[in-house]
């Protein structure tokens, strides 16, 4: 396969200026960063919402497309048929997922091992280390089937280590360890985004100040970007949207970068253009809440005395506000709304009902049972708010712990924060908790998306709105928690029905969170500027 620079383009294109006038204007169209037919998809790692999934098999064709998974990454020396892995394709509706795997290069240039690809709408590369990517297909007919699906008008996409590959400058290939970021032999990926760099994994694993740090100044010739888990930039041409549960990030792009960091942040439902470098359209521009009616909200903290807070306002899968005030800048450029948490206090309780609703589909207990001995208060009543002894958590926590074999903070993480890639959050023996809005995002996410919390695909019965309170705001069904009963401190509001979610996060015992979450709420729903 021949790959051709941007600058032998240029020329390409000057030359056809000169030769060929009504053809330099449809040369002048050819995307320079990304595909001319079909798309890309480059996910940060963790787990994938249905937005993430089921866009990648849209762009593929469709549930009946043949959709080729990749697990070379993870460096087995085999991979079944029937690989659990690609579990997430099917679950989301592939009918026809076809894992394609091997370590020997002669192989990976017979016709027989790429003749599946030749019908394949879609090519996903999974997680690992890179450069067994590379050692296995760089250079041969497989490599060049690949970028065949893209030509055809297919996508292909990945995660992670399958992100990375997507590049034209691979990061982190070196066989020593991910912490190498350019690594002499392993610095070339399949090219499928010209001209770029990718990294993941960059707010789970604090790596936001790695691009800017080794290859920003030696390679500024190159556009870095980056996502968090669970985030994906979806490319065509040269256009790129923003989807899924976080933030992604623009290294070495025209716009001016974020207060005191060397890179752009965009967030889901933003769009930006790979070749000028510039963003296109913000999300907030389309919504009636705006940073400054948020400010205006927020304006009393922060300063000298007065209590620090997160806000995050989202609809439809796009972020609107995500912002702190009163939050000092983090290490290694972490997001002042990801780091510091907050102590979530009744915010809590949500997710110890989904814990309890988990072990009950494992038949480990029921929910009508007392919550300890000689204690005839039932578990629902605690989840439900029905009883509200101060104790009432703590008990439900340890009797929790005690059926699931672990401890309260193990089944947490495992169950809840694990498949949803809460990093951050942490929660103790006695059920209290601590997060961040966008850590909640995720979580309200899942919620109100019924999915997320069965890591085997095969389904889980749970009721999302159990451990909340079930009212409405105006014409609006909302559930809701508080940080304390009389909304105090903290507030998650969700509107399943319009998919509008608003959080609040405050170290103030006295702050009218609920307040001021209707407020960016009434704002949101029922604002004439809509």
């Amino acid at each position: 396969m021949i790959r051709v620079s941007s600058a032998q383009s240029r020329h390409v294109i000057a030359l056809a200026a000169i030769v060929f006038p009504a053809a330099a204007l449809a040369a002048q169209e050819i995307p320079r960063v990304g595909p001319p037919r079909g798309a890309v998809v480059v996910v940060g790692g963790g787990a994938l919402g249905p937005e993430v999934v089921g866009t990648f098999i849209r762009l593929a064709g469709g549930p009946d497309a043949v959709i080729i998974d990749v697990p070379t990454a993870g460096g087995a020396p085999t991979y079944p048929a029937d690989w659990k892995g690609a579990n997430f394709l099917r679950a989301a509706g592939a009918r026809h997922v076809v894992v394609l795997h091997t370590i020997d290069r002669s192989v990976a240039d017979a016709d027989s091992f790429v003749a599946v690809l030749k019908t394949a709408g879609g090519v996903w590369f999974e997680g690992g280390r890179q450069w067994h990517l590379v050692d296995s297909y760089a250079g041969t007919k497989t490599e060049k089937a690949f970028h065949e699906v893209l030509a055809r008008g297919g996508v292909t996409g990945g995660s992670s280590a399958g992100a990375s590959i997507l590049s034209s400058y691979m990061l982190r290939g070196a066989r020593e360890g991910n912490g190498t970021i350019m690594a002499p032999g392993y610095e070339a990926g399949f090219d499928f985004l010209h001209n770029v760099a990718i990294d993941q994994h960059v707010v789970a694993r604090e790596r936001l100040a790695d691009l800017a740090d080794s290859l920003m100044p030696k390679r500024p010739d190159l556009l870095g970007i980056s996502e968090d888990e669970g985030t994906a930039w979806v490319v065509r041409g040269d256009t790129a949207d923003i989807i899924g549960r976080n933030k992604a990030f623009v290294y070495g792009g025209r716009d001016a970068t974020d207060p005191g960091a060397p890179f752009l942040t965009l967030r889901p439902g933003d769009r930006y253009d790979l070749a000028a470098r510039r963003v296109l359209h913000r999300a907030v521009d389309e919504s009636p809440v705006r940073e400054s009616f948020v400010d205006s909200l927020f304006s009393a903290f922060g300063g000298p005395g007065a209590p620090t807070a997160t806000v995050l306002v989202a609809q439809n899968g796009k972020v609107f506000i995500d912002k702190s005030y009163g939050i000092a800048p983090q290490a290694k450029y972490m997001p002042t709304t990801t780091v510091p948490n907050f102590p979530l206090g009744d915010l809590a309780n949500g997710y110890q009902a989904l814990a309890a609703q988990l072990l009950v589909n494992e038949g480990k207990l029921t929910l009508d049972e007392p919550i300890a001995d000689g204690n005839a208060t039932t578990i629902r009543q605690v989840i439900t708010g029905a009883s509200q002894l101060p104790d009432n958590r703590r008990l439900v926590a340890e009797l929790l712990a005690r059926r699931a074999g672990s401890t309260y903070a193990q089944l947490v993480d495992r169950q809840l924060f694990a498949p949803i890639g809460a990093h951050k959050s942490m929660v103790d023996a006695a059920g209290e908790m601590q997060s961040n809005v966008d850590e909640l995002y995720r979580w309200a996410l899942v919620l109100d998306q019924h999915v997320g919390f069965d890591r085997a695909g095969t389904g889980v019965s749970v009721d999302s709105a159990l451990g909340w309170t079930a009212d409405r705001l105006r014409s609006a069904t909302r559930l809701a928690e508080y940080g304390v009963r009389d909304g105090r401190r903290n507030a998650i509001l969700r509107f399943p029905d319009q998919h509008a979610i608003v959080i609040v996060l405050t170290s103030g015992d006295a702050v009218d969170a609920r307040g001021l979450a209707e407020r960016a709420a009434e704002r949101l729903l029922f604002s004439s500027a809509r």
